[in-house]
């Protein structure tokens, strides 16, 4: 499985949802990119106000806000 994580510096939430993907990453076999918007045109038009978002193998799964337990449940296997 593979996370991508749009976010860009001094996102609060960016930074909490990072945080928590990467406590998690010790029990769950993934992946994570994360991609600054601020360094792509289309993605800061695109996400400018919607950040955090995240995407799971290519597909996006969230946007903005994202609790312990949303997150969880994204990395289940059949979620």
């Amino acid at each position: 499985m593979t996370l991508t994580l749009y976010s860009k510096p001094g996102c609060h939430l960016c930074e909490e949802l990072r945080g928590a993907v990467d406590e998690l990453q010790a029990e769950h076999p993934f992946t994570i990119n994360e991609i600054d918007i601020t360094t792509n045109l289309d993605l800061f038009a695109r996400y400018r106000y919607e950040i955090p978002v995240l995407l799971k193998d290519g597909e996006e799964v969230a946007r903005g806000r994202i609790t312990d337990r949303e997150l969880m449940a994204l990395l289940r296997p059949e979620a």
